[in-house]
């Protein structure tokens, strides 16, 4: 099996089910997030590329017998087949995402090599219960039969912070209702999609299903306004997903966007800090704080504000910081030198914003990769910038309020809403509060996003929902048949 600090390098793409020489000649060059050295080439895609990989899927989709019209059991058994070739490959998948994007290996091996298996196999399942059609009685009279049909050719545009888990989001459920796939990674994280696209060819999915394009210039705005491509899924970015629904809007396209956060960790003042711990750790500081629904912002009553703050402060100060595919790294390296600056200047800004930085805020001395320190701040207001916009780095900001209401207004005092936690001894009061947070997905006492409930957000977070039954109904058309 390869090693992650070995090059890996391919010189093809896989479009139309076969490995492709592409239409350049450029490539694009791999580091590792740990060190900074060169790990793996890829080549760059092109828009010829692209329009190749679009012609190819929209060839599979309109095979007369193809994928799909096949029978779901049919769909179902060729994605139990890809589950368990991702098994196969699960401990290179998580090395290569590991190395690539600073991802603790004890986080990527529970999530990039296992969440893409169970995912497909959700989906295979729901397609045992899901009715393709259904009849309802008319109001005024005789019969509708409501049939579900497959959108088409689908544009799954991923990031890099959970490039594989996030692609599955929308891989699985497209493929479980019968539409063909092109799939443009960010160029932070392309080995790992080598890596998906073997294993696609070895569960012998048809010829053109899936087509895996690298990275390259415009390709994702070229993508989405493809006269070839019927449904644009993108995870990203606020400001690019903002431009994709403009255009979406006007090409009257569907989009599922899953965009930015800044969710909050209500913990209200009878919460029990220390046996949660773990748990509140993976809720805000989750892949190095590289997570769109990661908590943030702490929100601390008044009345334990510095018992609060002591407790994050150790929390930080205990985590270990170190190489990626060390399986005892708890935080790993930025995914790049450029977004370790970007870190930076906001802790600076808070700082310079008058917040007072109680932990962290620099570099590990010891280590040569895009690290930075867990940072802790307290006195925050929620007015500051470190409050109110996506740091996406290990950065948290402890907010003082008096009373559940205070704590729910400033939680609510967001662009965002895409994830939250509440913390608290009592279910019920942390159920009244969590249904007044203004999100598309909130914890009681842990985070966890489940494959059979709806994730999206709501405001600056996105629009549409991944995973559950939701997730299969934004891949399908309705088709209505008056009888």
């Amino acid at each position: 099996m390869t090693e992650a600090r070995t090059m890996i390098s391919y010189d093809s793409l896989y479009i139309g089910g076969e490995w492709r020489t592409p239409s350049s000649s450029d490539s694009l060059t791999l580091t590792s997030a740990s060190t900074g050295l060169d790990i793996g080439h890829v080549p760059t895609s092109t828009h010829a590329d692209a329009d190749a990989a679009v012609a190819a899927a929209r060839k599979a989709f309109d095979d007369p017998t193809g994928w799909a019209r096949w029978e779901p059991a049919e769909r179902a058994a060729a994605l139990l087949r890809l589950a368990d070739e991702l098994d196969a490959r699960k401990e290179e998948m998580a090395r290569r995402v590991s190395a690539q994007n600073g991802m603790p290996y004890s986080t990527s091996i529970n999530f990039e090599a296992a969440v893409p298996a169970g995912v497909l196999r959700y989906y295979a399942a729901l397609l045992e219960q899901a009715p393709v059609e259904e009849r309802r009685a008319g109001v005024m009279g005789g019969t509708t039969l409501v049939h579900r049909t497959p959108l088409g050719v689908v544009a799954a545009i991923v990031p890099w912070n959970f490039p594989q888990t996030l692609t599955f989001f929308k891989l699985a459920p497209a493929l479980a209702a019968g539409n063909t796939v092109v799939v443009k990674p960010s160029s932070e994280t392309q080995l790992d999609f080598a890596l998906l696209a073997e294993a696609v060819a070895a569960a012998g999915i048809p010829a053109g299903v899936v087509n895996v394009l690298t990275n390259g210039s415009g390709l994702g705005a070229y993508l989405v306004g493809h006269p070839g491509i019927d449904k644009i899924s993108f995870t990203g970015s606020t400001e690019v997903g903002r431009e994709i629904a403009g255009r979406a809007g006007r090409l009257l396209r569907p989009v599922t966007l899953e965009l930015g956060g800044k969710s909050a960790a209500l913990i209200l003042d009878d919460a029990d800090l220390a046996p949660l711990t773990d748990a509140l750790f993976f809720a805000s500081l989750l892949n190095n704080g590289q997570t769109c629904f990661a908590s943030t912002r702490i929100l601390a009553p008044r009345s334990r504000y510095e018992e609060v703050v002591g407790f994050y402060e150790a929390l930080a100060k205990g985590a270990v910081v170190g190489d990626a595919l060390d399986p005892a790294t708890q935080i790993g390296p930025m995914v790049s030198a450029r977004h370790r600056s970007t870190v930076e200047r906001y802790i600076q800004r808070g700082i310079a914003d008058g917040a007072r930085l109680v932990t962290g805020g620099g570099r590990p001395a010891s280590e040569a990769g895009w690290f930075v320190t867990p940072t802790i701040f307290a006195d925050v207001d929620n007015s500051l910038a470190i409050a109110r916009e996506e740091i996406f780095g290990p950065v948290l900001s402890i907010i003082p309020y008096d009373g559940d209401d205070e704590a729910i207004r400033i939680a609510n005092d967001s662009e965002y809403g895409l994830g939250g936690t509440v913390w608290t001894g009592d279910p019920e009061r942390g159920q009244r509060v969590a249904r007044q947070v203004e999100t598309g997905t909130i914890g009681i006492n842990h985070y966890l996003p489940d494959f059979a409930a709806p994730y999206g957000g709501v405001k600056g977070s996105g629009m549409g929902r991944e995973l559950g039954p939701e997730g299969l109904a934004h891949y399908q058309e309705l088709h209505s048949v008056y009888l």
